[in-house]
């Protein structure tokens, strides 16, 4: 069962990053799949391949992100922001996705949400982060307007 932080408590790395990917989208459709196929892209290139549990479970976090970054954290004229990571310590290894919008306002919870109705068609997207995510949580972005929502993914327990 994942864990998660609340949003008052800064967020801190697992570990340095040994590898890195930051990039910034549109905040279209469009450019949440762009950003769902570059983290996969991504994460093969740093040997986690596309059919594996690491690359499935943090492409499919990236993407619920990054629809959310559209759908509820859009301001017009601005982009969303990716940042993808694998962190390495003694104790463990991590992957890291960060996906930064610039609507504070609109911030949700790190609490677990509650499941929708059965006949709702939305508001899953962070009830299946907060399942497949070993910890997520919610900042605020520093040096900038809006939040950061983010999601770790111990490779030691895949």
């Amino acid at each position: 069962m994942s864990r998660a932080t609340t949003p008052e408590v800064p967020v801190q790395q697992p570990a340095p990053p040994v590898r890195e990917f930051v990039m910034q989208f549109t905040s279209t459709p469009r450019g949440a799949r762009l950003a769902r196929r570059l983290v996969s892209h991504r994460l093969d290139e740093w040997g986690h391949p596309y059919d594996s549990p690491a690359n499935e479970t943090l492409t499919l976090i990236a993407a619920e992100l990054a629809a959310n970054a559209i759908r509820h954290g859009h301001v017009p004229g601005r982009d969303f922001h990716v940042r993808l990571m694998e962190c390495t310590s003694e104790a463990t290894r991590v992957l890291r996705i960060e996906v930064a919008d610039t609507r504070t306002e609109r911030s949700p919870s790190s609490e677990t949400p509650d499941p929708p109705a059965a006949d709702e068609e939305a508001g899953r997207g962070l009830l299946l982060v907060s399942r497949l995510a070993d910890l997520w949580g919610v900042a605020p972005r520093v040096g900038a307007p809006g939040k950061i929502v983010w999601a770790d993914l111990e490779l030691n327990s895949q």
